[in-house]
């Protein structure tokens, strides 16, 4: 990372073209501030209800992205939100159908899972068809594949396993999409 004042510096000894994409880079993080928080739940039932907490306050067009190793707890987090949404639907982790749609009142869950994929091929024309529809919640696995076809307005959540059901989520989101996280939640 190069802090601003490099800036110049850069110009004249990396030559322009690259000082020009350090810029720009730089002013991007600057416009696009993403608010970081850490949490720590004790029990997949705890996982469960925040991802709840978070499925109520979700107005449609949002994208997640969850990272966590293979049994961390991502269905599980689903299931929850799923749930806070308004979904009655048996939630199911995608990960052989790669992808799995849940109906919540006027808004649609669509869940996707690429960890089975070597190429996203047409899933990703349909992850960037469904990412920026208005009544539409996306929630993304293993989504290094489709990085290029995620919105850079998204919610990160990482998930790491701390204990048997133990984790700690670590929230990454730009501040239009504070609204999402509640500022007290009982897990």
């Amino acid at each position: 990372m190069y802090p601003l004042s490099c800036s110049i510096s850069l110009l004249y000894n990396a030559g322009y073209k690259l000082a020009v994409r350090i810029c720009r880079a730089l002013l991007y993080q600057l416009m696009s501030h993403k608010i970081v928080r850490h949490m720590t739940t004790d029990s997949a039932e705890a996982t469960e209800r925040f991802a709840e907490a978070i499925g109520k306050r979700l107005r449609g067009g949002e994208v997640i992205e969850l990272a966590s190793d293979l049994g961390g707890g991502k269905t599980t987090f689903v299931r929850g939100l799923a749930r806070g949404m308004g979904s009655g639907d048996r939630v199911a982790s995608p990960t052989f159908t790669i992808s799995r749609e849940y109906r919540a009142g006027k808004l649609t869950l669509h869940h996707f899972d690429f960890y089975r994929l070597h190429e996203a091929g047409i899933v990703a024309a349909e992850l960037a068809e469904v990412a920026h529809a208005p009544y539409t919640v996306v929630v993304v696995e293993w989504g290094d594949i489709v990085r290029d076809v995620l919105p850079e307005r998204k919610i990160t959540i990482h998930n790491k396993a701390t204990g048997e059901e133990a984790r700690h989520l670590t929230l990454a989101y730009p501040e239009s999409l504070s609204y999402v996280f509640p500022k007290e939640v009982k897990c």
